[in-house]
C-alpha cells in the first residue's frame, strides 16, 4: 500500500540499492497465497526471483544484505554508529506511531478523500463505489481503533501534536547539517524513520502541509530517501560517506534525548508488563506466541505516564525482538566501543535501553514472533 508505514521502509531501501521490483497491492488475488505462507494479513512481503518469501521490513533488509544484493549497506561498519542507527530504526517504526495515527485519522476534512482513494485502490482494486465505501469504512474503522491502542485519544491530541512538533524541530535542525542521520548515506536509522515520516506524515494532506510549512529539511529528506540517487543537495561537497571516526553529529544528541523523554517510559512499561504476563503464563511452549491466534501480535495493554496523561498502549513482542537486536549488537562490540556507546546513551538518558529485557527472548520463526 502506498500509505503503509512499514512498506515505505522497504520501498526506500530497495530503491537505494537500485533493486528493480514490482509492487503488487494487497488486494491482488496473488496476495491471498502470500497470506497463507506468512500466516497473517501483513505487509510488506517480498518474493525473491528464486521464489523465497520474506516478510517484515527488518528481515527483508537483512535478507537482501546477506544475499549480496545491496550496493550501499544499511548497517554502519563502525560500532557506535551501528548501535545509534539501530536505535533510530526501532524508534522510527515503533516510537512515532502516535503522530502517524493522529495526523492520519483525526483530520478528516483534509485527509478523508485522499485516504479513501488510497485504501480502496490497494485493498480492492477496481471496486465500484458501493463496495469501495464498504471496504474503506471497514479499514478506517480498524485503523482508528488501532490509533487508540497506541494512545491517541481526544484527551491526548494536544500532547501528540506538541510531541511531534518538538521532534520535527529537532530533526529539521539536524538535517541542516547533514543529508542523513549519520552523514552522506542512509542507514537503518533513516529507513526506520522514513516509514512514518513519509507514508503517513509526508503523504497525507494535513500533516504534509504541516511538514512543508514547519520542517522543510525533513520534507526534503523524505524526497531524498525515496530517490535511488544520493540527492545530497548542498551537502555534496561533504561526500557520500558516513561521518568519519565513528563519530555522532552533535545535532543528533538532542534527538536521542527526545527518544529518552518521549518513548523510553513506554518501552519500560511494556517490558515490565511482558515479564508479568510471562510469569502468569509460565508454560508457553517454545516457538509459540502463547495466544489463541498464532498470527496474533498483541499480548495486552500496559499503563504509563506520558506528557501529563495516564495512557495504556498495546504491548507487542515484535518490539522486544527489535530491542534485542540492539542489545545483541552492543554485546558483540569491544569493551572500548561499549564504553563510548554508554557515554552517549547515558548522557541522553537512554542508558536503560541496554538493560530492558523480557525474561524470555523473542524470536521470529516462519514469519511470526514467538517466545524462545
Amino acid at each position: 500500500m502506498p500509505g503503509s508505514l512499514y512498506a515505505a521502509k522497504t520501498r526506500a531501501y530497495l530503491r537505494k540499492q537500485h533493486i528493480i521490483f514490482d509492487e503488487i497491492p494487497v488486494g491482488d488475488p496473488a496476495f491471498r497465497q502470500v497470506m497463507k505462507t506468512v500466516g497473517r494479513f501483513i505487509m510488506p512481503v517480498i518474493e525473491m526471483a528464486d521464489g523465497t518469501i520474506v516478510q517484515d521490513n527488518v528481515d527483508i533488509i537483512d535478507h537482501v544484505e546477506a544475499s549480496g544484493l545491496a550496493i550501499l549497506s544499511a548497517y554502519p561498519a563502525t560500532p557506535v554508529q551501528r548501535i545509534i542507527s539501530m536505535i533510530f530504526e526501532l524508534f522510527g517504526g515503533e516510537g512515532l506511531l502516535r503522530p502517524a495515527m493522529h495526523y492520519r485519522w483525526n483530520f478528516d476534512d483534509q485527509n478523508l478523500g485522499f485516504l479513501r482513494r488510497d485504501f480502496v485502490a490497494a485493498l480492492a482494486p477496481g471496486a465500484d463505489e458501493e463496495r469501495g465505501d464498504a471496504v474503506f469504512a471497514n479499514a478506517s474503522g480498524l485503523m482508528r481503533k488501532a490509533g487508540s491502542a497506541f494512545g491517541v485519544t481526544p484527551e491526548t491530541f494536544h500532547a501528540v501534536e506538541a510531541s511531534y512538533a518538538r521532534f520535527l524541530g529537532l530533526f529539521n535542525a539536524h538535517l541542516q547539517t547533514v543529508p542523513y542521520l549519520l552523514g552522506g548515506q542512509p542507514t537503518v536509522g533513516d529507513y526506520g524513520l522514513i516509514g512514518p515520516l513519509y507514508a503517513h506524515l509526508a503523504r497525507d494532506p494535513a500533516p504534509a502541509s504541516l511538514m512543508k510549512a514547519t520542517a522543510r529539511e525533513v520534507w526534503r529528506w523524505t524526497e531524498r530517501m525515496n530517490a535511488p540517487e544520493p540527492a545530497l543537495d548542498g551537502f555534496r561537497d561533504r561526500g557520500e560517506d558516513l561521518i568519519a571516526d565513528d563519530r555522532i553529529p552533535e545535532t543528533l544528541l538532542p534527538l536521542l534525548g527526545f527518544i529518552a523523554e518521549d518513548w523510553l517510559p513506554e518501552l519500560a512499561a511494556h517490558t515490565a508488563f511482558a515479564n508479568q504476563w510471562l510469569a502468569e503464563n509460565p508454560d508457553i511452549p517454545a516457538g509459540t506466541n502463547g495466544l489463541p491466534n498464532p498470527g496474533g501480535r498483541m499480548i495486552g495493554f500496559a499503563p504509563f505516564s506520558w506528557r501529563g496523561h495516564e495512557i495504556s498502549t498495546a504491548v507487542m513482542p515484535y518490539r522486544f525482538w527489535m530491542l534485542q537486536r540492539i542489545q545483541d549488537a552492543f554485546a558483540a562490540i569491544t569493551p572500548e566501543a561499549q564504553a563510548r556507546v554508554r557515554i552517549i546513551l547515558d548522557d541522553a538518558g537512554l542508558g536503560d535501553m541496554l538493560s530492558l529485557r523480557t525474561n524470555r527472548r523473542v524470536e521470529r520463526r516462519n514469519h511470526l514472533e514467538v517466545w524462545a
